[in-house]
């Protein structure tokens, strides 16, 4: 806002989610990595750069073009919530989550967010009130949501068995984030996230006007780059070499090479115009679906940053994406306007990411 097979079964062949940091404490003293750097900082080692959740993606598969046509339409599901956001498909399960964000309230003006679950073909309940939410996404033993939750200012995990709430980020260097946005998480459990200010209302900010793009590895939080203006949405390639950042106050989509241990090169310009970049997601041909503010499309890029067409849902106001279905080739897009937001779907060609 203003990514399956059983993935429990894969789960030992992951690294575990990075270890949480108790709210308000600082963490262990991280390596910085500033935009146009390459941090010297290790993990564990591996083979080759790990990307989509483990299953998501077999490989040596090859696939025609995603879309059916140049321009689609996504059928509206159901409208009337107040803005929805972060959808993320749970395969052993058989249901989509969503973060349904209200009206900023009390002194602090902050945003209230209540999770809510649609289980095809029609039924929406409500999976976890106060969540605190905006983007989600999944541990990689899919036994956990990852979520950015501006209302502690963090990024946190929910166990989806019993909803117990843990903390992936809490700050950096000891100083709030200004409202950890949306998030991608490797296979190997690394974690990147944007950190725009659009949720932390009447808040100090202790982030000295910067807006940034963060990484969390082995439970230290590491900064990828502090100057965009605003960055929103985020994702990862399915080889794990590439991550995607919206600038939503650029209206740009910048890519970053990432390395084996997680750590991210210089920034470069993947597409140069897309009026208010905000939810992305990746198909498993690599294709990246962009969710503009602005127009109330996806646009659909190839890897090397051709469009390759669009999927119209509301009329604006469309605010992310997500895979999901059996064979996790429907588009989920969440669209519309404050107060009659809405959950839409589209059948497309390449299967993708969950989130």
């Amino acid at each position: 806002m203003v990514p399956t097979p059983t993935l429990a079964a894969l789960a030992s062949l992951c690294l575990a989610l990075p270890a949480a940091v108790p709210v308000g404490a600082a963490a262990s003293p991280p390596q910085i990595l500033r935009a146009g750097h390459v941090s010297a900082h290790t993990t564990t080692a591996l083979a080759g750069p790990p990307g989509a959740p483990p299953g998501v993606c077999p490989s040596g598969a090859s696939y025609g073009p995603p879309l059916p046509a140049t321009s689609v339409t996504a059928a509206k599901i159901r409208g009337g919530f107040s803005f929805l956001e972060g959808p993320v498909w749970l395969a052993d399960r058989g249901y989509l989550l969503v973060s349904d964000m209200g009206a900023a309230t009390g002194p602090e003006r902050v945003q209230p967010s209540t999770i809510r679950r649609f289980t095809p073909p029609a039924t929406f309940d409500t999976f976890l009130a106060n969540s605190g939410s905006n983007g989600l996404a999944l541990s990689p033993d899919g036994r956990q949501l990852v979520a950015a939750t501006h209302d502690q200012r963090s990024v946190s995990s929910y166990r989806i068995d019993d909803l117990t709430r843990g903390v992936v980020a809490a700050n950096y260097q000891g100083r709030a984030f200004n409202s950890p946005n949306d998030v991608a998480v490797r296979s190997d459990g690394v974690v990147y996230f944007t950190d725009p200010n659009f949720q932390r209302g009447a808040r100090a900010d202790q982030m000295s006007g910067r807006t940034s793009v963060f990484r969390v590895s082995g439970g230290q939080v590491s900064l990828v780059d502090d100057a965009l203006r605003q960055p929103n949405g985020i994702a990862l390639s399915p080889d794990g070499a590439t991550l995607y950042v919206g600038a939503y106050g650029e209206n740009k989509i910048y890519k970053y090479a990432v390395a084996p241990d997680g750590s991210t090169g210089p920034r470069s310009v993947f597409v140069n115009y897309v009026g208010g970049p905000d939810g992305a997601t990746i198909d498993c041909a690599g294709n990246v679906y962009w969710a503009s503010g602005f127009d109330g499309l996806v646009h659909v890029y190839s890897p090397t940053g051709v469009e390759l067409g669009t999927v119209r849902s509301g009329s604006t106001g469309t605010t992310n994406v997500a895979f999901g279905g059996s064979d996790r080739r429907t588009l989920y897009v969440t669209s519309g306007p404050t107060n009659d937001s809405g959950l839409y779907s589209v059948r497309l060609n390449v299967p993708g990411y969950p989130y």
